[in-house]
């Protein structure tokens, strides 16, 4: 599919009830309001295309810089592709999730995310915190420098509370995902969460919530789930 067709493909999947739900949770303008799982039709059908993902991202569409996060090869993308996809991110869904979850997977992700931690820019903080995240969930733990991870888990547990309002979101998910994926910090994650306790987000005009790491982490526990990573951080 070209450009304009998965254009006109997403503005016929655009839904006002969706569209609504993404306000209420900060989306700007431009984009249609298309459903993840309609999403996923057009992934399914696109399979991967880099250079699609590179041309969907530049519309500032955001369903179409999703979709462009779905489609993306992280295999091909460049540390100073994703560096512009972080600086054209309008809201926690393409920082967190369309971005995060292709640096996750490049070769640079572990070396960005820790960059993007230290931005003064609060989705592209958010998104570093989100890619860490998503590299503990797929990478072993011999990948992993754990030394680092553990002055990260101390950071978190004195100044996560003084974040910008995503950037606390994001790290009590980098807590969660450190005690649910590395089993040898598992248990210092879990004493971080249970000193943070509950983390106070905006969530917009939503209902959402923001899960207690501490409880989290122990639901993964009760279900022998430690240590087990995931085949990919996309979804």
């Amino acid at each position: 599919m070209e450009l304009n067709e998965v254009m006109d493909a997403l503005y016929q999947f655009g839904n006002e009830g969706t569209k609504r739900i993404y306000m209420n949770h900060g989306a700007p303008e431009p984009f249609f309001g298309v459903k993840v799982g309609d999403l996923k039709k057009l992934q399914k059908k696109i399979k991967v295309n880099h250079q699609l993902a590179l041309e969907l991202f530049d519309t500032g569409n955001s369903d179409a810089q999703y979709l462009a996060g779905m489609i993306a090869d992280p295999k091909l993308a460049t540390k100073e592709e994703m560096q512009e996809w972080a600086q054209g991110a309008t809201w926690y869904m393409i920082s967190d999730y369309a971005i995060a979850g292709v640096v996750a997977s490049t070769s640079f992700g572990w070396e960005l995310g820790l960059e993007w931690i230290q931005s003064d820019e609060e989705f592209i903080c958010s998104a570093g915190w989100c890619t860490l995240a998503g590299y503990l969930s797929i990478h072993n733990d011999d990948e992993i420098d754990l030394l680092k991870i553990e002055e990260l888990l101390t950071f978190a547990e004195n100044k996560i509370h003084d974040q910008k309002n995503r950037v606390r979101y994001s790290l009590n998910g980098f807590v969660i995902s450190v005690g649910a994926y590395v089993e040898s910090l598992s248990e210092r994650a879990l004493a971080v969460g249970k000193t943070i306790g509950k983390v106070s987000v905006n969530m917009g005009k939503t209902s959402c919530k923001v899960p207690l790491a501490e409880d989290y982490i122990l639901k993964v526990r009760s279900m022998d789930r430690v240590g087990k990573k995931k085949k990919s951080t996309r979804c």
